[in-house]
């Protein structure tokens, strides 16, 4: 029921940034926990940020924590993705998912793809040496 496309990838170089935004249409995610993957070529989708439906809770994976920021604007129906000093191996189709059940409302943040069941068509994130 919830559509969602990001939008703001690109080639930067090591060290930029970029900042991914999720739109999402068809119904408000205002009470949903909302989260990014990453799937790198040749490898499975990973987990990247969460952030629970009030934004008062969020997780990260630890290979983002302190250059990932993962924010919502709920009045907006969009959820964004602030990367800083981007790596090579940052390079990776970024997606942004939705949790539809009822564990949004708890305000957990789940790290489990199995756990979201809206996705976006991705956003490619190419970072240069």
């Amino acid at each position: 029921q919830v559509r969602l496309v990001e939008s703001g990838g690109g080639l930067v170089q090591a060290g930029g940034s970029l900042r991914l935004s999720c739109a999402a249409s068809g119904r408000t995610v205002s009470s949903k926990t909302m989260g990014w993957f990453r799937q790198a070529p040749g490898k499975e989708r990973e987990f990247v940020a969460g952030i629970s439906w009030s934004g008062r809770t969020t997780n990260y994976a630890d290979s983002v924590k302190g250059r990932f920021t993962i924010s919502r604007d709920n009045a907006k129906n969009a959820v964004f993705l602030q990367i800083n000093s981007l790596k090579p191996e940052d390079t990776a189709v970024y997606y942004c998912a939705a949790d539809n059940t009822l564990r949004s409302y708890s305000g957990y943040v789940s790290k489990r793809i199995g756990d979201y069941g809206s996705w976006g068509q991705g956003t490619q994130v190419t970072v240069s040496s």
